[in-house]
């Protein structure tokens, strides 16, 4: 078997040239461990194009699993998809490998491909003419091809072609110029990068970017000190990167920046990117220091683009796993009330409001924002709502969650936002759905643990110590409407039932006090039927509001006033299949047992 090599591409390399996907061989492989500024260990490499070899190669740490699990063993023949050569002084260059792939493993090649000699910088560039060795192994000859090293621009005799400027070799690299030689753009504080590009082994770029979401100013307090940040989600052509400053930057930063407008920026630190808090498709992301620059772009910028959206289909979601972040859109069927809630960690009272978002796969799923958000989001209409980076949830089946880092777009003007407006407004409004989201939510956790009703009863689920948790789908056959609601305390941590004092107030026996007024709550008691069985289960508020589209308030003043109103809310909620979660326990009362099913 023959092998071939990219002769003469470890000096041009080293020159500061641009070559494409040099085929290289290993070596060397030497582990270099983390000191304690580092959290990770390192891998040095000696790379051989069989005439010239270098050891100032490193692996990039996110390959350090292609040498800790033997793929880059000594032999072995590499293509160096994407790299980076940095000076790291006047005469010493360092070659970091980004993207690697195994051509021939070193077991197979069986030994070493020439005979290299060590690279210096200045020495003779005329190395192609020499001979080269060869290593016989058990597969057959080893040697190389050796392509021509490019001549003068002006013919045999002419100048030397200047060589190009070290980049980022080997990916896009300046705006508009593969490889990231010469030619490139320029903005007001430097060469202009794409974001897909950047690495934390790069120094000197510049970014011409669209902010596409700009945080508020958040705070922390702990053990360590206190301090408080803001991060903004930035867009190119090539992709998209988030940015974050701390402190004296935070202060800084934070009232140049406007969403939706483009800026220059340079000099900002890289790192890895935590991928359990974002959806943004990058490796890393970027944090403002004190030498950062940002500059606004004056002149138009049609080319970058907007916030870019990777959308689950709702009916999707049911194989998406707990705790990923997707992107989402739906036309808001039903809005909850906004309510609050007293939070464990910082016991500071939140605000949510809970959305029943549908799309054109039929599906439902409940979607809960926060905060701000929750406040100033207008429920009539039926919105469309488009959420980057919501968080996947099992509470109550399958339901989502709009946290901090989350964008929500009200009626977005994009194609798949006008695509759901055309279905809703001609077949939507008017088609059956199922559900992801249960009524309520049921705790629990754990996989998705799917029966029938028949299938409880034979397995005689719900007889141990601890309840136990399944997920049917079924619908409503029969509500219990005449008890279905009942008057509970106004304060927003109790739920227990008042006592009407007769005297227009009413008395709360938990809290010890009479108010002037009361909230509705729900207690719905109904039978649910599969295609195997039925049973009776109960509800409480938060499950039947979801269960019914409306709130136990709204339901409350129908009770009162619109006794037609309130049978129609029942009515439309029986025979639709639904997705629950339920909760199945027997409980022991006065010596008799009893089987209680609640979701």
């Amino acid at each position: 078997m023959t092998y071939s090599l990219t002769q003469g591409a470890v000096q041009r390399i080293m020159n500061g040239e641009d070559i494409r996907n040099p085929v290289l061989q290993i070596l060397g492989l030497k582990k270099i461990t983390a000191s304690q500024g580092n959290v990770q260990d390192r891998y040095r490499l000696l790379l051989s194009d069989g005439l010239c070899q270098a050891s100032s190669a490193m692996l990039a740490t996110q390959l350090n699993g292609m040498a800790e699990s033997g793929q880059l063993e000594i032999n072995t023949i590499i293509q160096m998809d994407k790299y980076l050569c940095n000076q790291v002084n006047n005469d010493r260059r360092v070659i970091i490998m980004l993207q690697v792939s195994v051509l021939n493993p070193g077991s197979v090649v069986g030994g070493k491909i020439g005979d290299p000699v060590n690279y210096q910088p200045g020495m003779n560039s005329n190395l192609q003419g020499q001979q080269i060795g060869t290593t016989p192994n058990p597969q057959g000859q080893i040697k190389s091809s050796i392509p021509p090293k490019p001549q003068g621009f002006l013919g045999k005799g002419g100048p030397a072609q200047p060589p190009q400027m070290p980049a980022f070799y080997g990916n896009k690299g300046t705006s508009g110029v593969a490889g990231g030689a010469g030619g490139a753009s320029t903005g007001p504080i430097g060469a202009v990068f794409e974001i897909d590009s950047l690495t934390p082994y790069q120094n000197r770029w510049t970014i011409k970017a669209r902010v596409t979401k700009k945080s508020g100013i958040r705070t922390w307090s702990n053990s360590r000190g206190e301090g408080k940040l803001f991060s903004i989600d930035l867009i190119d052509q090539s992709g998209e990167i988030r940015a974050t400053a701390f402190n004296q930057e935070c202060d800084k930063f934070y009232e140049m920046i406007e969403a939706n407008k483009v800026y220059y920026i340079s000099k900002a630190a890289l790192k890895t990117a935590n991928k359990a808090y974002t959806t943004i498709k990058n490796d890393y992301e970027m944090t403002f220091n004190h030498d950062t620059q940002l500059v606004p772009c004056n002149e138009a910028a049609a080319d970058i683009p907007q916030m870019q959206h990777d959308f689950v289909p709702i009916n999707g979601l049911a194989q998406i796993s707990k705790d990923s972040l997707v992107d989402i859109i739906g036309v808001c069927k039903h809005a909850a009330d906004t309510s609050t809630i007293v939070t464990k960690t910082t016991n500071k009272e939140l605000t949510k409001r809970e959305l029943t978002l549908v799309d054109d796969t039929n599906t439902e799923v409940r979607l809960t924002l926060w905060g701000d958000e929750a406040e100033k989001f207008n429920p009539t209409g039926n919105a469309i709502v488009a959420v980057k980076g919501a968080r996947v949830s099992d509470f109550g089946g399958v339901s989502l969650s709009a946290l901090m880092s989350s964008t929500t777009t009200i009626n977005p003007d994009i194609s798949e936002a006008h695509r759901l407006r055309g279905w809703w407004d001609s077949v939507g409004n008017t088609v059956q759905t199922s559900s992801l989201t249960g009524a309520g939510g049921m705790g629990g956790g754990g996989p998705v643990n799917w029966k029938t009703f028949l299938d409880v009863q034979l397995e005689n689920l719900g007889h141990g110590n601890a309840p136990d948790w399944f997920t049917v789908k079924a619908c409503v056959v029969f509500f219990r409407k005449e008890n279905s609601l009942y008057q509970a305390c106004p304060t927003e941590q109790c739920n227990k039932k008042v006592i009407d004092s007769g005297d227009g107030t009413y008395r709360c026996e938990k809290c010890g006090k009479d108010f002037n007024s009361f909230k509705w709550r729900m207690i719905l008691s109904m039978n649910l039927a599969d295609f195997t069985e039925s049973t009776w289960a109960t509800c409480f508020s938060d499950g039947g509001e979801a269960l019914l589209g409306v709130s136990a308030q709204e339901l409350g003043d129908m009770k009162v006033n619109d006794e037609d109103g309130f049978n129609r809310v029942f009515e439309a909620a029986m025979f639709k299949p639904q997705i629950l979660k339920m909760r199945v326990k027997t409980d022991t009362y006065n010596v008799s047992s009893s089987f209680h099913s609640a979701y």
